[in-house]
């Protein structure tokens, strides 16, 4: 079996939590890869069912797995963030434990990351399939987006991000070190995106390379509570004021992107705009959070 050099050329994040259903199937889409220089980091959010087994059992035949469970559930937000902080290849990439990728995607993308300096995430194109692995539809994210202009680009993101498929495309990881990452609020996965396209261009690969499981128990079949449960178990609270935290977010990630001052006062001022459209929901929080004290 293949065994890793020192630093490898990939990493991929793999958080899990009590992701026994499909964990296996995950892992041998990724084990498949036909570009073998990488590394996969096994992130277990202190599950309870087979995970842990699962896991383990293949780690123990492939050098290029790393098994790093938590001996408490941190939330699926600081357990993502966790599989980037644990990563040390030059490029990243998480990945869910209930989807799939075709033998390609991996090649792919490191070919587009090699050839266009400017690109900081390459993703494929995605078809969503159901429990079964049955094809459900393809889906078009719409965010290949090349232009020169930061700013231009932050705003097209905001402007046509639907599912955040693209959020588990290969990244450059200095461009992620330079981010917040995932915040403890909705919505800080566009956010995060966000963030990013302000430090380079995201590639879109016209092949179907990335599976998104829809099914009953993934993250984007819960309800608003049982996401926020999901994400941050510790924080009974952390969903009150979710567009205010979503804004504030997108507004730290522009003071820290780098760009001049005449760039930031641009995409700011397109933030104050945004936030007058949503007043009436910016209002409702607040009304709500306050008779909650």
């Amino acid at each position: 079996m293949f065994a890793p050099k020192a630093r490898p050329r990939v990493s991929i994040g793999l958080p899990v939590y009590n992701g026994e259903r499909y964990l296996a199937a995950t892992l041998d889409s990724l084990i498949a890869q036909t570009f073998e220089a990488f590394e996969l980091v096994i992130c277990d959010n202190a599950s309870t069912d087979r995970t842990a087994e699962i896991a383990q059992a293949y780690a123990a035949r492939d050098r290029r797995i790393r098994y790093a469970p938590s001996d408490r559930n941190i939330g699926s937000v600081r357990n993502f963030n966790r599989a980037f902080q644990l990563a040390t290849g030059e490029y990243f990439r998480w990945f869910s434990a209930d989807d799939l990728a075709a033998p390609e995607s991996l090649a792919r993308c490191v070919e587009v990351l090699d050839r266009e300096p400017a690109v900081v995430l390459a993703y494929p194109k995605t078809r969503l399939i159901d429990g079964q692995g049955e094809a459900i539809r393809d889906y078009d994210d719409r965010l290949h987006l090349t232009m020169a202009d930061p700013c231009e680009r932050f705003r097209e993101l905001l402007g046509r991000i639907g599912y955040t498929n693209a959020v588990y495309g290969l990244m450059r990881a200095a461009a992620v070190q330079r981010t917040g990452l995932f915040g403890t609020y909705l919505a800080s996965d566009e956010v995060f995106q966000a963030e990013l396209v302000l430090h380079g261009m995201f590639w879109e690969i016209p092949e179907v390379l990335f599976f998104r499981r829809i099914h009953a128990a993934a993250s984007s079949g819960m309800t608003r509570e049982e996401r926020l449960t999901f994400d941050r178990p510790e924080r009974a609270r952390a969903g009150e004021m979710s567009m205010w935290k979503r804004l504030v977010g997108l507004s730290g990630a522009v003071e820290r992107s780098g760009l001049d001052r005449s760039q930031k006062l641009r995409l700011q001022a397109y933030l104050a705009r945004t936030a007058v459209q949503n007043r009436d929901v910016l209002a409702r929080e607040v009304v709500r959070t306050a008779f909650r004290q």
